[in-house]
């Protein structure tokens, strides 16, 4: 067995036979989502208006967009954070609104405000996190083990989390996400507060759950982490997907070939332009 093939083992639960994952299985479906916020001095907000995507297995699906674009409230939406003001989506075919509890056991959702137990150790914090999700009780301390060698957290398995840096923090957050394997993989920015080498480490580890068939949907506002990691990517500016496609179907559309390029491109043909947006909800 090969390093790489021992890599995919220590983030995917390798202790119990897997069926094997159908082609292009549907996983998330997102239709006509729209959210509004009422707002004391503005009035009423419109942060998501009319979002539609699929997101399959096996794949790596990019939310792209500036800061305010809409991004983390579709993603806190779709994992049951919040009520939708109107359209549908479901998870695992677990609709997000009337069947809650069994999109959350189908998630790891890792949020820009993710908060960890500052008094708990790394080992504490995987362990609790994959037994309130669900994970076999037999199986957790081999899991346990699993993330704390597959994250480099063995220099600080015991460490209070009060006592780690940003960036070792980010990445025990990261590892309690899929602490309890779970099918689909939300992941809200994940790349803030880690350095060059641990934003290396993190696109192995994407390369790793897809591998396993997991379905991966991230939200960045970096173009070259979206061009390097995703099968596809949807631009969505103001709450608004402007596009949506894989990176060759973008450059053909726009005839340019840099996301950068594209995402101002794309701003140009909506007649939008980059500047401030809706603050993010």
């Amino acid at each position: 067995m090969d390093a790489e093939t021992n890599q995919i083992e220590s983030v995917v639960d390798d202790q119990q036979e897997k069926e094997p994952v159908p082609p292009r299985e549907t996983r998330i479906k997102v239709r006509d989502l729209v959210k509004v916020f009422q707002d004391e001095g503005r009035g009423q907000l419109t942060a998501v208006a009319d979002v539609s995507f699929e997101c399959y297995s096996g794949e790596i699906f990019g939310l792209l967009g500036t800061n305010g674009a809409g991004k983390t409230t579709t993603l806190r939406m779709l994992s049951t954070l919040l009520k939708p003001t109107s359209g549908e989506a479901s998870v695992m075919g677990h609709e997000v609104t009337s069947q809650s509890q069994q999109v959350r056991r189908s998630i790891g959702y890792l949020s820009t405000t993710t908060a960890l137990y500052p008094r708990l150790s790394c080992r504490e914090t995987l362990d609790f996190f994959a037994r309130i999700n669900g994970y076999p009780e037999s199986k957790i301390e081999e899991r346990v083990n699993h993330l704390v060698d597959r994250f480099g957290l063995s220099d600080y398995a015991d460490a209070r989390i009060e006592r780690l840096s940003t960036g070792m923090t980010q990445k025990v957050a990261i590892a309690r996400t899929v602490a309890h394997d779970p099918p689909v993989v939300i992941l809200d920015e994940p790349t803030n507060g880690l350095d060059i080498l641990n934003v290396l480490d993190f696109h192995k580890l994407m390369r790793e759950l897809q591998a396993a068939g997991k379905t991966v949907l991230f939200s960045t506002h970096t173009m070259s982490e979206a061009e390097k990691l995703c099968d596809r990517i949807a631009v969505i500016h103001r709450g608004r997907i402007l596009a949506c496609g894989t990176l060759d179907e973008l450059r053909e559309r726009s005839g340019h070939r840099y996301l950068e390029d594209i995402f101002v491109w794309l701003l140009d043909q909506h007649g939008e332009e980059a500047g401030p947006e809706l603050e993010t909800m």
